[in-house]
């Protein structure tokens, strides 16, 4: 199973052993001109579709000004590949796209953890204006976001943050494009196909949902049970994964009953930072990972299949 973490923490201690521009030997006398991201994007042909959108929606003066900003820049021939045409999106939508580009603090590539990482993005359109996460994947040297894009050139430094070229734009995902982004989900998103209901079109639509989604290496373990289920049973069960509301990590409470979408309850434990969860048959999974945001909803991973009383 490849690794989970969170990049939130180590967004900002990444700052402190990161070093901008260096200077030259004192007995040089080479100037070296100093620019920002959006000096930097504005300065490179390949740029200049993503700096046309910039400016349309006034973001450039954000990537101008003071702060730690590390942007996935997509090049001209990003933008021509994902056939969006950016005449027919609202301001309101270019500036979630442009936004999801954009990490809050310096990281450069040598402080991205090998694995799989989750961090939070500048775009602020998830319920209740939640940060939406991207997911990042560092295998080697190479680097991918959300399954799709990859980092072309890493690396570009900037006086206010740092540039990763990419091949493909990003776009935000719901809880099922952030399940399918996940090679740790596809025995879940297989099951969501294979259950009656439809359950991948319920998924994406406006909701929000809570989503506490299991490993493939929970369903491996009960593979002898989800064998024998019918396509009803199977949906009785991943339904059962599924809350309403946008519920994040700090709104579970010690003791708490959560009320899945198909009328059953599950019960929160919490000890200190270790978080569980007790299914109707006395089964205990553990929570891993938290907080992985999408723009119709959260999903939160758990290392076992919970199971309802009824199926």
């Amino acid at each position: 199973m490849k690794k989970l973490s969170f990049l939130f923490s180590f967004l900002f201690l990444s700052m402190l052993a990161t070093s901008f521009i260096a200077c030259g030997d004192d007995d040089d006398d080479t100037v070296v001109e100093e620019k920002t991201i959006a000096q930097t994007a504005a300065a490179d042909p390949q740029f200049s579709t993503l700096v046309s959108a910039l400016n349309r929606v006034n973001l450039t003066s954000v990537l101008d000004g003071t702060g730690n900003f590390t942007v996935f820049a997509p090049t001209n021939a990003a933008f021509q590949a994902s056939g969006i045409d950016l005449n027919t999106l609202s301001d309101a939508a270019l500036t979630e796209v442009l936004l999801y580009h954009v990490l809050g603090a310096e990281v450069v590539s040598t402080a991205i953890q090998e694995g799989q990482t989750y961090a939070t993005t500048a775009a602020e359109t998830g319920p209740g204006g939640k940060q939406l996460s991207i997911l990042i994947e560092k295998t080697g040297t190479a680097v991918k976001i959300n399954g799709k894009a990859n980092v072309t050139t890493a690396d570009v430094k900037a006086t206010n943050g740092v540039i990763h070229i990419v091949d493909a734009v990003i776009l935000p995902l719901d809880v099922v494009g952030h399940a399918l982004a996940n090679s740790n989900f596809t025995s879940l998103t297989g099951a969501l196909g294979a259950a009656s209901g439809n359950l991948v079109s319920v998924l994406q639509g406006d909701g929000p949902f809570t989503v506490f989604a299991p490993l493939n290496s929970a369903f491996a373990a009960i593979a002898d049970v989800t064998a024998g289920l019918s396509a009803d049973q199977l949906a009785t069960v991943l339904t059962y994964h599924v809350a309403a509301g946008n519920v994040v990590s700090g709104d579970l409470t010690n003791g708490m009953k959560v009320t899945t979408v198909n009328g059953e309850q599950f019960t929160v434990n919490i000890n200190g930072s270790a978080v569980t969860l007790t299914d109707a048959r006395g089964g205990v999974s553990k929570v891993v990972l938290t907080n992985v945001q999408g723009t119709n909803g959260v999903i939160h991973v758990i290392d076992t299949v919970l199971l309802p009383e009824q199926i």
